[in-house]
């Protein structure tokens, strides 16, 4: 399986609070996908901050502007304004730190200076040496530092016709067939997915499960059926389309290469919203050809269409 692998346009803006505190803030949204948590994540990375310290404001159009949710590119698309936004933010606040009275970093240059565990300290002291960014903050009567970040889109990045942005993967599936009671089941699937960086581990990991029993649904059950009439799709309500259930899911395996791609974006993340889908009904298709000696050309695979055909015993 392979997935087209872009990165859209996004701004933001990120503010380090008197309190102690972070917010991040993009018009962009969460539609389930865990783009809050990347963006915590990212923040927590770049400033040493906890996550309940992060403030991630998403989704109204008063914000930033942000990519759409769609096509596997918005962690790809954020993550480079996430860290221009950070980087621009602890410059601030650097700087602010070399003449806020009450610290030990005056007349110093803020080159002097780094932002770790959210203290800032001197890079040739050690950690124990820093001091709350809060605390400079406050000493300074500043609200906050800000920063804000911005990025194109890959379509318009000289690399982008250097390199091919693709995810990769494979899909080993295994079905079973019981010609005696006409049962045909997806029972085990084993992935393994090129996505890049992984930010969020168990969140891709469960991107790439819903999409594998989605590619189940496509294989197994999904079809709309249209009144030749008049054109209108008959089974339109989910009381007569199938879908998918509990019981039809398989014993699922994903695994993730973990190869960063940082000609995308500074962590070398890549979306894995679609790939888990891609191929997944090809692969049953193929089992089902391995397990029954049929080839099934249309989808969804129906029972009627390996027993007419004839089928061998698995």
């Amino acid at each position: 399986c392979s997935w087209p692998a872009g990165r859209g346009a996004c701004k933001a803006t990120l503010s380090l609070r008197d309190d102690g505190t972070a917010r991040i803030a993009c018009a962009t949204q969460d539609i389930g996908t865990g783009t809050y948590t990347v963006f915590a994540q990212v923040v927590s990375e770049k400033t040493g901050l906890p996550l309940h310290k992060i403030d991630v404001v998403l989704g109204n159009s008063s914000l930033p502007p942000g990519p759409t949710s769609g096509g596997s590119m918005v962690t790809g698309t954020v993550i480079p304004s996430i860290i221009q936004a950070a980087d621009a933010a602890i410059q601030q606040l650097l700087t602010v730190a070399t003449s806020a009275p009450g610290t030990p970093f005056q007349q110093r240059k803020a080159d002097d200076l780094t932002l770790a565990d959210g203290h800032v300290r001197l890079k040739s002291e050690p950690a124990s040496s820093g001091v709350p960014f809060e605390t400079i903050l406050r000493n300074a009567n500043i609200r906050a530092a800000e920063g804000q970040g911005s990025s194109g889109p890959s379509s318009g990045d000289p690399q982008h016709n250097k390199y091919s942005f693709h995810s990769y993967g494979a899909h080993f599936l295994e079905v079973e067939w019981d010609p005696g009671i006409a049962r045909l089941h997806v029972s085990r699937v084993v992935t393994v997915i090129d996505g890049g960086q992984m930010v969020n581990l168990k969140a891709a990991r469960n991107q790439v499960e819903g999409a594998i029993v989605m590619g189940v649904g496509m294989g197994m059950l999904e079809e709309t059926t249209y009144d030749p009439r008049n054109g209108r799709p008959v089974n339109h309500n989910l009381a007569d389309y199938l879908m998918t259930t509990n019981a039809d899911c398989p014993e699922i395996d994903v695994t993730f290469l973990d190869y960063p791609d940082k000609l995308l974006n500074p962590l070398g993340a890549r979306g894995v919203g679609e790939i888990g889908l891609a191929g997944v009904a090809a692969a049953i298709t193929n089992a089902t050809y391995h397990a029954t000696g049929v080839r099934v050309r249309e989808l969804p695979v129906r029972l009627e269409t390996l027993m007419q055909q004839g089928t061998r015993s698995a």
